[in-house]
């Protein structure tokens, strides 16, 4: 229901009740940087000039009695709530639809534990990954978390979309890394998921929560599995032939398990936007390669990586590119390199089995360039996350001349989306990999896992009956 202002004056008193009268943004005072997240379509629509819909408050809360007050208030008046945590997303997962609040959960940024001897981590969800990660250096420890956005985003962030960092290969995504998590239901009760991930106790509830995208409740609290710096980092770039070269020697590397902490391949046109844009001597097809540990292990581990390498027509270029890329790794994904409007792009990643990662690299790679040569789209890939079964490909598209209407190149970048996703699944991929689903490919959700949606649409609905949390996100719809 849209509020008039009387009821708007009745529900601001009432947060600001609960949170304080400083953490509670009044439409007057809105912060434009809290409106959007890093989804393109919305920094379009707003350099065009267009209107976002935007939230009757920016609520702040502090601690987790602080989020569940919050949430009772919304619930009784069936209040949309949209979490929000750094905003470094790219799908629209922290935009608001349909009105409601913001719920800007930086301020719960506090290490509230670290168990030296297990190697845990407790800490709540508005924690800076920067932040974070420093602190944990400082004491020998690190997340091994280390993804492009660690400068924006939230530890809560990294857990909500099932995020992913450049160490994955070894050290697993974020869902690998957390024990356990306290959430505040949406209506404001608050509840924790067992102490420990591992266990034969009926189904875990806690993978429910995560990569929920803020649809089930809000995050307030989590623990995660620390790991120790390394003794030792060992580099090393490799050039192949071609990609195909490049994918069968790091599928061989994974299927005899030596899980190197780094594997990333770049294809041509990645290594031209993403090596040569950093100012490192490359071209063709290069893979890094980082093994780490003791130095006597990492060593022995290095070589046969390199000899797997080496049998598929690599040629090792030595340690310094692959050191280089480790101290450049960010720059990428930074101004003045980070893609942004009026440049038009999406990436369109997944993952898929070692038998099929070859065709649907081809099939979206013609997509592109064909299907869409009227506009000179331009396809760069890198395979950056692996696992014993297959890859994550994180591919994108450029148009760096697209249409002037907003509606019409709204239609086009959702155009490109659409048939990008379809591809995916026909090759046996997913929607997404790791940065989540949002608004931008909800819709597709259904069509992703056919008549089992209907099993999340009712956990959804147990859940969050009214519906309030995060409306439109996940393919969820509204009620």
């Amino acid at each position: 229901m849209k509020l008039d202002e009387y009821m708007l004056a009745m529900l601001g008193s009432e947060l600001r009740d609960a949170v304080g009268p400083d953490n509670v943004i009044g439409v007057e005072e809105k912060k434009e940087d809290l409106l959007t997240d890093q989804y393109w379509l919305t920094h379009m629509w707003e350099e065009k000039g267009k209107e976002l819909p935007t939230p009757y408050f920016i609520v702040k809360p502090l601690t987790t009695e602080e989020t569940s007050k919050v949430l009772k208030i919304c619930h009784t008046y069936k209040i949309p709530v949209v979490p929000r945590g750094g905003g470094s997303g790219t799908q629209g997962g922290a935009t608001v639809l349909y009105k409601g609040i913001l719920l800007d959960l930086t301020r719960m940024d506090e290490i509230l534990d670290i168990d030296k001897e297990s190697l845990i981590l407790t800490a709540q969800p508005g924690i800076n990954g920067r932040v974070l990660e420093n602190k944990l250096n400082e004491q020998g420890l690190m997340l091994a978390h280390y993804p492009s956005s660690v400068d924006i985003a939230t530890l809560g962030g990294y857990i909500a979309a099932r995020g992913s960092g450049v160490m994955s290969t070894k050290y697993g995504k974020a869902e690998d890394m957390v024990l356990s998590v306290e959430v505040a239901l949406p209506d404001g009760e608050v509840i924790e998921t067992l102490p420990l991930p591992n266990h034969a106790c009926g189904p875990g509830i806690l993978q429910l929560f995560v990569g929920s995208e803020g649809t089930l409740g809000v995050i307030t609290k989590i623990r995660m599995r620390l790991d120790p710096i390394p003794e030792t980092r060992l580099f090393r770039m490799v050039k192949f032939r071609n990609i195909h070269d490049g994918i069968e020697a790091g599928r061989e590397i994974m299927v005899k398990r030596l899980n190197p902490a780094v594997i990333r391949l770049y294809d041509p046109g990645s290594t031209k936007r993403s090596l040569k844009g950093t100012g490192m001597d490359a071209e063709g097809v290069n893979m890094v390669i980082m093994v780490d540990g003791f130095e006597e292990i990492a060593k022995v581990h290095q070589k046969k990586v390199l000899e797997i390498c080496a049998s598929h027509g690599g040629e090792d270029l030595g340690e310094e590119p692959g050191t280089y890329w480790w101290n450049h790794r960010y720059d990428f994904y930074q101004p003045p390199l980070q893609p942004s409007y009026p440049l038009l792009y999406g990436t369109v990643e997944t993952a898929t089995t070692y038998d099929r990662i070859h065709q649907l690299y081809e099939e979206k790679k013609k997509l592109i360039e064909e299907g869409y040569q009227e506009w000179d789209a331009q396809y760069m890939a890198h395979f950056s996350h692996w696992y014993p079964w297959g890859t994550m490909i994180y591919d994108r598209f450029y148009i760096e001349n697209p249409p002037e209407d907003a509606n019409e190149v709204f239609r086009l970048h959702r155009k490109i989306w659409t048939d990008c996703s379809r591809v995916n699944l026909k090759n046996g991929a997913l929607l997404n990999e790791h940065h989540g689903i949002g608004s931008n490919l909800g819709w597709m959700m259904p069509e992703l896992y056919g008549s089992a949606f209907d099993s999340l649409l009712e956990i959804k609905k147990t859940i969050d009956p009214k519906g309030i949390m995060n409306p439109g996100k996940l393919g969820f719809g509204i009620w």
